[in-house]
């Protein structure tokens, strides 16, 4: 099989891991060459996006499609009948190379399904980024997948070359897991998690004075994702887990993804595919988790415990808090002005800034480019203040999105 017909292949059953943006990682000097080639900026082949809005390209590959495991929920499960193609390291190693000097990527994202062996496999993917480094200077990016049941010092070495690593968890809970995917086992999964945790905190740690400096081990942290609608779970029990392992384990990011029935699938698994709007509305939960000071069991989920598709997650907290509303954005403190639907952390930031010199009116929100049809209903400023529109029982109705959004339900 020829090079391209094995891109082809390699890089479509690549397209179903979503845990791939490029962020936090770090300049680094050549290793073992005179000159080296890369950066961490631009656009290319597959688009991600880093948590500062920063568009990133990635070359997004397995080393191959074969596996030993029986994933129910895997296109690329032992049993199934996909065509199947293996790159060699020289092979992956080269259309990295031939990619970046064309100015197509920025980085290589490296999977693989699992042949021979956890630790040969993972010896194939680190001998992908090791011979980048050193033979080549690549100073691009690399985020390596990596596999919990291989050999810990396999884990410590693809620190070492990556700028990120990862482990899926795919399913949010350990029963869902050893009834879909029973060759993986969840306390596995977190203790690598929690090994790349110690080498990540370790490499952060400041040099002493005339100390040693730190080994590096994956700047740009770790990150896992989750497949939504595979199982039963709901919305609540995927963000606590999410929650846990941000707590626990340091994760840069969780990803979420919906989930898409597959050829010749297990009876178990649904018929339907999960909806895309159900996996966005789980990433908006996700931000207000990480950065407007929510806590899972404030978001407003239905009596299932899924969070509601029609509006977005502060916002139906916002109308199952009516009581909270309107917020004077002269007078209150940040993390009550975050609660605002229609305010991100930028503008209220923004805000905080500005008022400190002249109270705001609604045309100062305008120049903020805010959406003042959302905000007029629950914020009050020097020239507005809402009249009965909070108490109204079409305001949900009025907030709720417009069809063509609603098409992703």
């Amino acid at each position: 099989m020829d090079l391209l017909a094995k891109l082809e292949i390699l890089a479509d059953a690549a397209k179903y891991d979503a845990s791939c943006a490029s962020s936090g990682t770090e300049k680094r000097d050549s290793i073992g060459a005179t000159k080296g080639i890369g950066s961490t900026e631009g656009m290319g082949i597959c688009h991600a996006y880093a948590p500062d809005g920063r568009c990133i390209s990635l070359l997004k590959i397995l080393l191959t499609n074969f596996c030993l495991y029986e994933c129910a929920y895997c296109i690329n499960r032992a049993s199934s009948s996909v065509k199947r193609a293996r790159f060699t390291v020289d092979e992956v190693v080269q259309l990295t190379l031939g990619f970046y000097r064309r100015n197509c990527i920025e980085g290589l994202f490296l999977s693989s399904g699992i042949i021979r062996s956890p630790d040969y496999t993972m010896e194939q993917v680190i001998g992908v980024a090791r011979t980048l480094r050193v033979e080549h200077g690549f100073r691009g990016y690399i985020h390596l997948k990596t596999i919990p049941d291989a050999d810990p010092l396999l884990l410590e070495e693809a620190g070492k070359w990556a700028d990120r690593l990862s482990i899926n968890v795919e399913l949010p809970t350990e029963a869902a897991l050893k009834d879909y995917a029973p060759e993986k086992d969840m306390a596995g999964i977190r203790r690598s998690m929690g090994r790349m945790r110690l080498g990540i905190d370790a490499a952060r740690e400041k040099t002493r004075p005339g100390g040693a400096k730190p080994p590096r081990f994956a700047p740009a942290g770790q990150s896992t994702q989750v497949i939504v609608g595979a199982d039963q779970s709901p919305d609540r029990t995927i963000l606590r887990m999410s929650s846990n392992l941000y707590g626990s384990y340091g994760l840069r990011r969780v990803y979420y993804s919906a989930f898409s029935p597959i050829p010749d699938a297990s009876s178990a698994l649904p018929l339907k595919p999960a909806p895309l709007m159900r996996e966005h509305r789980l990433y908006q939960a996700d931000w207000l988790l990480r950065f407007y000071g929510f806590g899972v069991e404030e978001l407003a989920t239905d009596a299932d415990g899924n969070l509601d598709l029609v509006h977005d997650p502060k916002l139906a907290w916002a109308l199952e808090n009516r009581a909270m509303f309107p917020v004077d954005v002269n007078t209150a403190d940040r993390e009550l002005l975050l609660r605002v639907p229609g305010l991100g952390v930028k503008s209220v930031d923004r805000i905080l800034q500005v008022r400190r010199h002249k109270r705001l009116r609604m045309d100062d929100l305008a120049r903020l480019r805010l959406s003042l049809a959302k905000l007029a209903v629950f914020v009050i400023t020097a020239d507005h203040k809402p009249a009965h529109e909070l108490d109204s029982a079409r305001l949900s109705q009025r907030l709720a999105p417009q069809p063509k959004q609603l098409a992703l339900l």
